[in-house]
């Protein structure tokens, strides 16, 4: 019963939102447009596939990407330099098994060649505490706390140091080599493909 981490497929968007939405209160519902918006512009946007099936999925922004949402700006209005994991949601029958800890060590892996922290956040309002612990066991720290306009959902901020960054930045210099696992993940939707004829 292994788990598959993957790049998301245009088509599994739907199922994708499904997931989101019956998630609970420690998630933010989204729509259909927001989802395609993430597909388009997120740098990383993968899928846990168990026993064949969407087990959960994974968004992240680098520091650069001008994501709109109001933790992201929380962290890019102290930190220089950081990779957010926007949201991580498992379906509620995988929780437990594994698969939010394959994730991290996924995206962990694909940060730390690119940036010096990885950035994320919990909600506070809705028993947080296993989600605090299951974020301290992979080092995360809380530097700070953000209520969100509008929702006025109370955030932990949490940081980790990423202490592999520096060596592959001396050793690179930002030119990493051409392999399958260190190529930048770029999602292209169905009506760009049509377009170019690919």
């Amino acid at each position: 019963m292994s788990i598959v981490i993957r790049d998301v497929r245009e088509h599994e968007l739907d199922s994708v939102l499904a997931l989101n939405n019956n998630a609970g209160l420690a998630i933010l519902p989204l729509d259909s447009a927001r989802v395609h918006d993430f597909f388009e512009r997120a740098e990383y946007f993968r899928v846990a596939e168990r026993d064949g099936n969407l087990a959960g999925f994974l968004v992240g922004f680098g520091s650069g990407a001008g994501h709109d949402s109001s933790n992201y700006a929380w962290f890019q209005e102290r930190y220089p330099d950081f990779f957010y994991i926007d949201r991580i949601v498992v379906a509620s029958r995988r929780r437990g098994g594994g698969v939010g800890r394959a994730f991290y060590a996924d995206v962990q892996s694909y940060a730390e060649l690119r940036y010096p922290q990885l950035a994320c956040e919990v909600f506070l309002d809705h028993g947080a505490d296993p989600a605090l612990l299951f974020h301290g066991s992979f080092d995360f720290r809380e530097v700070g706390q953000h209520v969100m306009p509008g929702v006025q959902v109370r955030a932990s901020m949490l940081m980790k140091e990423l202490c592999s960054y520096p060596w592959v930045l001396e050793t690179y210099r930002g030119q990493l080599p051409d392999t399958a696992w260190t190529r930048p993940r770029r999602f292209t939707p169905a009506s760009a493909k049509r377009s170019t004829g690919t």
